[in-house]
């Protein structure tokens, strides 16, 4: 930051400081009036800031411990509200759906405009309903996830494959890189019937860093979300690296639905009846009101999020396994027993596999790869548990801490997919303690591939190869430190070598 933006930004801060403390003086008696959510103590200026710490989930989830499970706090001008349990989620999400289901929108995502085209940051509004329709019809139906699953098979023997092309030279695996390579041409068949890139290639090496990148920066702490005045000079310059990374994967979408459009008028044309062809008739027939910019910035949002999140889970599934040798054995006898050993496993075979669905979501519930889901607005003033929410506030859902709670899980701190077995909870959004994907309205619309991709490959890397860890490190010394963006992944990268079974 040069000098003369450093300067601004102190003007700026003490103009603030100084409106913020006449309006505290003019006020005072209102606010003291008011029942707002208790938080902990204040700075000048930057209220709570200095509270998030580096890893705000667990931070956040350590205050509410002293707080309650709706608390408030003030970070720069932005009043926030967090819930951090099942009952006070379900008030948010469901009970008062309406009044929090728009988002505030974060500085880093009016790169490339993105907050008026990308779903998940749109208001709740006709073109909102539109493509959410969309998704649900035309894109994660069961009947066009069932229409399309030879190729996902494909994709998961391939990852297999390459694998086994480690096992033979000895090599150990990048856990989060061989399952992120993967989603990337998971997501790209289900989406454009190819292969986006060679796993093995440069330009996958920098498509998989560019959606590391979005991810990074949009969940950096961004001082232009805290103190609006900033947006104008972007002083962390987080809002034109997003526009870098968007414009990249922008363009590439952008390349790939003008060729494919271009082809379409060839009489040799044969329709894949992916979803890209799906979303080009949608919008040559033009009876949903849509452009080829929403279509792209629709596919930003279904591949950055899917890749990111699913090869997430992955790696802090085999490494809760992997940590964990006995609830790893109990994984490979269901699947030996059901599948047979050594074969990879096929979307008609996941409702046969308890164990295997057991562990995905006692992964969801201690590694939520987004653990603050993305953030709430109140469109209104709102009561909530006794207090007030006044409208415009953040409003923050702990999915971590909703799913560490000890009054709602029994040992929260320990990997037990035995707890689900038996049980009718799941990750639809109708059980308020484990909501990885939200719920309500808002819920992720890629839920449905997502659960058959993370059971798909999961099951496989367990069920194809035995695996110990790197360099020797016993189960019991595998580190399990966290690395917080808007997704939160391991901060040192799961290695392990494979054997075949």
């Amino acid at each position: 930051m040069d000098f003369l933006t450093s300067s601004l930004l102190c003007l700026l801060l003490v103009t603030m400081f100084v409106f913020q403390a006449l309006s505290t003086f003019r006020n005072g008696s209102k606010q003291s009036e008011t029942k707002l959510p208790p938080g902990p103590r204040r700075l000048p200026i930057f209220g709570n800031l200095f509270d998030l710490g580096d890893k705000p989930h667990r931070s956040l989830a350590k205050l509410a411990q002293v707080h309650g499970p709706v608390m408030g706090l003030q970070l720069g001008s932005l009043f926030t509200v967090v819930v951090s349990s099942e009952t006070t989620a379900k008030e948010v999400l469901k009970e008062q759906d309406l009044v929090f289901c728009n988002r505030p929108v974060i500085d880093a995502v009016r790169a490339c405009r993105f907050d008026e085209f990308g779903l998940s940051f749109l208001p709740v509004s006709p073109l909102w309903r539109t493509l959410r329709k969309i998704c649900a019809i035309h894109l994660f139906s069961t009947l066009k996830l069932d229409a399309n699953q030879y190729s996902r098979r494909v994709k998961t023997e391939e990852l297999i494959e390459n694998v086994r092309k480690s096992c033979l030279k000895g090599d150990a695996i990048n856990i989060g890189q061989a399952a992120f390579d993967a989603t990337i041409n998971l997501l790209s068949n289900t989406i454009f019937s190819v292969d986006l890139v060679d796993p093995n290639s440069s330009q996958a090496r920098g498509f998989r860093q560019t959606v590391w990148d979005i991810f990074e920066d949009a969940g950096k702490p961004n001082l232009a979300d805290y103190f609006p005045l900033l947006r104008k000079i972007d002083p962390q310059r987080i809002r034109r690296r997003m526009t870098v990374h968007f414009e990249k994967v922008l363009t590439l979408f952008g390349n790939m639905f003008d060729e494919r459009s271009q082809s379409r008028k060839s009489k040799c044309f044969n329709a894949s009846n992916d979803v890209l062809d799906t979303l080009i008739d949608i919008v040559e027939d033009d009876v949903e009101e849509l452009d080829r910019t929403h279509v792209l910035h629709l596919l930003l949002v279904l591949f950055v999020a899917g890749a990111d999140t699913t090869s997430n889970t992955i790696e802090w599934a085999m490494a809760e396994l992997l940590r964990n040798p006995q609830i790893l054995l109990k994984a490979k006898k269901e699947l030996e027993q059901v599948i047979g050993k050594g074969n990879p496993i096929e979307e008609s075979d996941i409702n046969r596999l308890p164990y295997l669905q057991a562990i995905i979501k006692e992964t969801f519930r201690m590694h939520p790869t987004a653990p603050l889901l993305l953030p709430r607005r109140a469109g209104s003033d709102a009561g909530l548990c006794g207090f007030k929410v006044p409208e415009g506030s953040q409003v923050l859902v702990n999915a971590w801490a909703i799913g560490r709670d000890p009054s709602t899980w029994k040992n929260p701190d320990s990997f037990t997919p035995e707890r689900f077995l038996g049980s009718e909870i799941n990750v639809k959004g109708a059980d308020f303690g484990l909501i990885p994907f939200g719920a309500g309205r808002r819920i992720c619309p890629g839920l449905p591939l997502a659960n058959r991709m993370l059971h798909l490959m999961l099951g496989s890397l367990v069920n194809c190869f035995e695996w110990e860890l790197e360099d020797g490190i016993l189960s019991n010394e595998l580190d399990m430190e966290e690395k917080f963006g808007i997704t939160v992944k391991k901060a040192k990268p799961l290695r392990a070598i494979p054997t075949v079974v």
